[in-house]
């Protein structure tokens, strides 16, 4: 066990994937700090976070270019309350000031990966296919767009993804919605010459990424919108958010070109090559995530480090029990360390999880699929700071 990267930072990896096991220990959004320290120093020149993609924009234009202040690439740049965690905002300054002094190409590149939605609630696609709309200088879809999206609100309330006798999703104005959203998308890439003539590649590519953020927002209330049992409802849900997430993955790996590879954070959920699997009250949800998706079509180009908590009083995690896989990593880990999967003794899932803390443990097909286990023995998460989150 080691706390050296490069061992599994090999060089035909494009998108080396480190996963959280829980969102509540922010240990490991400071080991992955320390990480991509290590990463940038090997030619890594971006970093990828499981925050919405289309608000990310603000935070890159902030490390790359000094748009705007750190608080503003906080508060506007994340989205699931991300911008408030202290590593974030750690790696955010850390980034800005590491590409200061730099030349355009050798600058950190910050991106999200996630679709613009939040777990309760979608916004509306208005804005985002309005954003394409005015970089293509279509002007005489002004009232089209602003008449079929009608009021924000009733997208983005909570019903709309809860009930899908609510949701606008299956409307004929959201269908029609979703024609012009993949018209402005054939025509982004049709005037591409002329529209990079123009403006710059930069702004071609922030085009794009505003409007599949919209045509992503329209995928999602379509299937939130669908009349079927809500196991099989929220199942489809979490499979079209995480092939959003793969899909901006791939598509991050084309913008970057050949600069360097990518550091990739977020939930096992989201990056694991084995089917996810979740229980949300009494439903059963089975899904590919966007981890098994990426690398089923990258191969040995992607990499997934599991993360994996010994305990955290914090999130009230006890230590693990000896015959479990957290207890096979607790006996030989003195704070946190790098081991390849296939070390890992065979042993029991640990049971003693509760719904709050979000930890979702390590299991046999977990450790099978993984290249390596990133185990930290003890969390950082204070106890007064998660009982106010809880509250």
């Amino acid at each position: 066990m080691s706390q050296d990267i490069r061992d599994f930072a090999t060089t035909s990896v494009e998108l080396l994937a480190f996963g959280e096991p829980t969102h509540r220990e922010p240990a490991f959004a400071w080991i992955r700090n320390e990480l991509f320290v290590q990463l940038a120093d090997r030619g890594y020149r971006s970093i990828a976070l499981e925050t919405d993609h289309v608000a990310a924009l603000i935070v890159n234009d902030f490390v790359q270019e000094g748009v705007g202040t750190l608080d503003t690439a906080m508060s506007e740049g994340f989205s699931h309350n991300f911008g408030d965690f202290d590593a974030n905002r750690e790696l955010v300054s850390w980034m800005r000031d590491y590409n200061d002094a730099r030349p355009p190409e050798e600058r950190l590149a910050f991106y999200g990966f996630d679709a613009p939605t939040e777990m309760m609630n979608a916004p509306s696609p208005r804005s985002y296919l309005e954003h394409a709309r005015d970089y293509l200088r279509l002007d005489r879809l002004d009232a089209d767009l602003a008449g079929l999206a009608g009021d924000d609100e009733r997208w983005s309330r909570t019903e709309a993804v809860l009930d899908a006798a609510e949701s606008v999703g299956a409307t004929a104005e959201a269908e029609s919605l979703r024609v012009i959203a993949d018209d402005l998308l054939t025509s982004l890439y049709a005037r591409a010459p002329e529209l990079i003539a123009a403006t710059s590649r930069a702004e071609w590519f922030r085009a794009r990424t505003h409007l599949i953020g919209g045509l992503s927002l329209l995928r999602y209330h379509k299937q939130a919108a669908q009349p079927m049992a809500d196991s099989a409802r929220w199942t489809r849900m979490s499979a079209t958010r995480d092939s959003l997430m793969a899909q901006n993955l791939l598509d991050l790996r084309e913008a970057e070109g050949g600069r360097g590879a990518t550091l990739v954070f977020a939930h096992n959920l989201h990056l694991q090559r084995n089917p996810s699997h979740m229980r949300l009250g009494e439903m059963e949800l089975d899904w590919f995530s966007a981890g098994a998706i990426v690398g089923s079509l990258l191969g040995e180009r992607y990499t997934f480090v599991a993360g994996s908590l010994g305990r955290s009083e914090g999130i009230g995690l006890g230590e693990p029990e000896p015959e479990t896989h957290e207890g096979f990593l607790q006996r030989g880990t003195t704070t946190w360390g790098l081991t390849p999967a296939g070390t890992v003794a065979s042993a029991r899932t640990r049971t003693d999880i509760t719904k709050w803390m979000g930890y979702f443990p390590l299991d046999h097909a977990i450790v099978d699929t993984a290249d390596a286990i990133l185990h930290v023995s003890e969390g950082l998460a204070a106890r007064s700071e998660q009982d106010a989150l809880r509250g």
